[in-house]
């Protein structure tokens, strides 16, 4: 069903050429979205930190053509692997992106992290491809920043559905949920109402495995849907978001902890536990988060460990704490890092345009 509110003019008069560049982060789910319905609806709700150091940065340049036409560029190298998935969301986004059908497109985009190794490179590609086209629309209509916003969200929920959440900072949610005022499951809104802690909050992400993995986000969100345990996990899911609500807001670390990582543990069960059944975790996934509980249980410092669809593990914890994390990184967890690499991140503001030139 085509949402009308989010349709531009068919006759806009949008640019002939031009190029525009936008860099868009990834984000990390707290509560996790698992499971969808079609076209890229959530079955639950999720609330997610958005990143600051993981991003994507991607310049659309385009010219007017009697058809659309798409080149992709990665890292410098054209990349036609990626044509599939990208002709794809513009062929989703085309009844509120007409003009879309009228431009050669040449995509340039790079990452500050590994693609496709679960750490929402996806998040980070689709928002900044959708801000870019959207710009495109925002030079010829008077789009408020407001619905500029909410517009690319839900574009970008049609590329990848954790995406919209990637359009605001530094906490966005996305999915309907009775708590959260003007949620919704076509676009993720932001999320401000949190105590100072963790506007800060510090994640830093052991990189096990640098590698593309092996089953897709896609297909195991399929599984969800004759999964035996899918109608207890989403109201698990549901539950959790009325209670990060109120961990959030009263900065409560330990219920925060205790939450977070119950989510992530039950995301990787449902994997283990879907038909066919699959793991994402790596032998070094399962030492990083033993060593991490252990140095919890000895120094009472309050880390947290957290996992999207991958074997990469992300160590949460309060800025205060940075120093001790990064003594205890390189002390005894970088061994179980590939090549002994990690990513220092934190809570970000969303995405930021670079450059924009219009003919």
């Amino acid at each position: 069903m085509i949402q009308k509110e989010y349709t531009a003019e068919a006759r806009l008069a949008v640019p002939e050429l031009g190029a525009v560049t936008w860099q868009s982060p990834s984000n990390i789910a707290l509560v996790k979205y698992w499971g969808k319905k079609p076209v890229q609806l959530p079955a639950n709700a999720s609330i997610s930190f958005t990143l600051k150091n993981c991003y994507t940065s991607t310049k659309l340049s385009f010219r007017k053509a009697d058809e659309r036409s798409v080149k992709v560029f990665v890292d410098g190298k054209e990349q036609s692997s990626f044509l599939k998935k990208i002709e794809t969301f513009f062929k989703r986004i085309e009844s509120y992106c007409p003009y879309v059908n009228h431009y050669a497109f040449k995509i340039e985009t790079e990452n500050t992290f590994p693609h496709s190794s679960g750490i929402a490179s996806s998040a980070s590609g689709f928002s900044a491809l959708a801000l870019c086209v959207l710009s495109i629309e925002r030079k010829a209509a008077r789009l408020s920043d407001a619905d500029f916003y909410r517009k690319a969200s839900f574009l970008s929920r049609l590329g990848s559905g954790s995406a919209s959440r990637s359009i605001y900072g530094p906490m966005a949610v996305w999915g309907r949920h009775s708590n959260y005022i003007e949620s919704s499951n076509d676009f993720s809104i932001p999320y401000h109402d949190v105590h100072d802690i963790f506007k800060t909050y510090q994640d830093t992400i052991l990189l096990v495995d640098k590698g593309e993995k092996k089953v897709s986000s896609t297909l195991g969100h399929d599984l969800m849907n004759d999964h035996p345990f899918s109608a207890n996990r989403f109201q698990q899911a549901r539950n959790h978001m009325f209670e990060l609500q109120k961990i959030l807001k009263s900065g409560n670390i330990l219920d925060f902890n205790r939450l977070v990582e119950k989510e992530a543990l039950t995301l990787h069960a449902m994997m283990m536990t879907s038909n066919p059944y699959f793991m994402l975790f790596k032998p070094n996934t399962l030492n990083i988060i033993q060593k991490i509980w252990e140095k919890r249980e000895s120094d009472n410092i309050p880390f947290t460990i957290t996992l999207d669809a991958g074997a990469n593990v992300h160590l949460l914890y309060p800025a205060e704490y940075k120093q001790p994390a990064l003594d205890f990184i390189k002390d005894e967890l970088i061994v179980y890092c590939e090549n002994e690499q990690y990513i220092c991140d934190e809570v970000g503001n969303g995405p930021l345009l670079k450059t924009q030139h219009y003919a």
